[in-house]
């Protein structure tokens, strides 16, 4: 049974980071970034904790253990994380001032637990929680992830920009 909740506790903030940690692109293989995608960006427990308390990230769960998360990144973090400041500065230029938006600093689910429906309904029960307050749930997701490409087009995420920062191209997704 996986219920959906936001993240509470420190040991729930300490499981996302391990799931984390497990799907780096320097720990999962060619051919597993291809099939199963990956995450991007490292957190700190210290930012991680932060961002909780600006606005709860939502987890799945499963006999207590944490195997799904989409992390809320409230834009006031805009600066806090290196490679996420062009995306911010990307959103800023190309939404209209007025648009309150909340950005879904990173989706992951345990690889035992994919392909059940997690990613869909997480973003269902983001958006729920955080509808009173964010018009919108703006993410980027780096061009060769074909694997979460493909996921958040399913659910109804929409194109909003492709940029380049650095030698990365990274394409901007609205829901």
């Amino acid at each position: 049974m996986i219920w959906y909740t936001s993240a509470s506790t420190d040991d729930e903030l300490k499981q996302i980071l391990s799931l984390q940690q497990r799907n780096l692109p320097s720990i999962v293989s060619l051919q597993e970034k291809e099939k199963e995608g990956f995450v991007t960006v490292e957190h700190t427990f210290e930012i991680l904790k932060a961002m909780n308390e600006a606005c709860p990230h939502i987890i799945a769960k499963s006999n207590n253990i944490v195997v799904g998360y989409a992390l809320c990144m409230h834009p006031k973090f805009a600066n806090e994380i290196e490679v996420l400041k062009p995306m911010f500065n990307e959103v800023d230029s190309t939404t209209p001032k007025k648009e309150n938006y909340l950005v879904m600093g990173q989706i992951c689910i345990d690889k035992t637990f994919r392909k059940q429906g997690i990613f869909r309904k997480l973003y269902e029960t983001m958006q729920a929680a955080t509808r009173e307050n964010f018009t919108c749930i703006i993410t980027e997701i780096d061009s060769t992830n074909a694997r979460s490409l493909q996921a958040h087009y399913a659910i109804g995420f929409k194109e909003l920009k492709t940029y380049q920062a650095g030698e990365q191209e990274w394409k901007i997704v609205v829901f």
